[in-house]
């Protein structure tokens, strides 16, 4: 299954937000959107999800989904969106409650996304008792579960320390090696982008327009090997944007 946006453009009022996109994210393949602050990074993964209808072009999707997957598309966000009254369990658990699924399959289901996301042993623990890594690791446990065709990610990583983020980094490589998933990921931050994305799309500031794609060739599992390349991937994208993420600053501090 291929997700697509058609010459997409999208305003809020008088504001256009983004401008003539034109991207698809393929089976299997993880695609990173980075930009500076405002250019519609959010936006567009709403468009793309069906959240948000687009002003112009069209958000579509090519092809089926796995045969036993029960959503096509499913979400993992900033903020965890865990319910504190649930466990880790009973939060994996929700998503499948409306699906008809039999008690012996949801647990079948639950005891394999819990141990691909190193969490069998915190089953029963709530929320409250998690560090932010971990909660994290719930709700992309909670995503796996559906075994969606693509899961859009709006800076999953954003809220935890250096350390959390770079052994989590880690945990979605091992997970893509797994299952194969597919993902648009939103991110501020280029070594996620580097690390995570097969290919990495820069948008401009606002309005957002696709400036540059940039593939990498080096496989996820090796990246971590390859400092000196990624670290000049890196510092390509920040030259690049960076007098743009300058000006996209002054512009809302100027709005605020």
């Amino acid at each position: 299954m291929e997700l697509i946006l058609d010459h997409v453009s999208h305003s809020y009022g008088d504001v256009t937000v983004l401008d003539d996109i034109s991207l698809s994210v393929g089976s299997r393949e993880i695609v990173c959107i980075v930009g500076p602050s405002g250019c519609g990074k959010s936006t567009l993964l709403r468009i793309l999800g069906g959240l948000e209808k687009p002003d112009g072009g069209a958000a579509l999707i090519a092809g089926d989904p796995p045969s036993d997957s029960l959503n096509p598309l499913t979400y993992v966000f900033q903020d965890f969106a865990l319910l504190p009254w649930r466990t880790v369990e009973g939060n994996v658990s929700l998503v499948l409650e409306d699906h008809g699924i039999d008690r012996a399959r949801k647990r079948e289901i639950i005891a394999d996304v819990l141990a691909r996301t190193k969490l069998t042993e915190f089953a029963h623990a709530w929320p409250r008792q998690l560090s932010g890594g971990m909660k994290q690791r719930v709700a992309i446990a909670r995503a796996l579960s559906v075994n969606p065709a693509a899961m859009l990610m709006d800076e999953p990583l954003s809220a935890l320390d250096s350390q959390t983020r770079d052994l989590l980094m880690d945990d979605l490589v091992d997970l893509w090696g797994q299952v194969g998933f597919s993902a648009c990921y939103i991110t501020h931050n280029l070594a996620e982008a580097v690390r995570l994305g097969h290919r990495i799309v820069m948008l401009s500031r606002r309005p957002g327009r696709i400036r540059e794609i940039v593939e990498i060739d080096i496989p996820l599992a090796e990246r971590a090997n390859h400092p000196e390349e990624t670290a000049a991937i890196q510092r390509r994208l920040w030259e690049a944007m960076r007098d743009e993420a300058r000006a996209a600053d002054r512009e809302l501090s100027n709005v605020a």
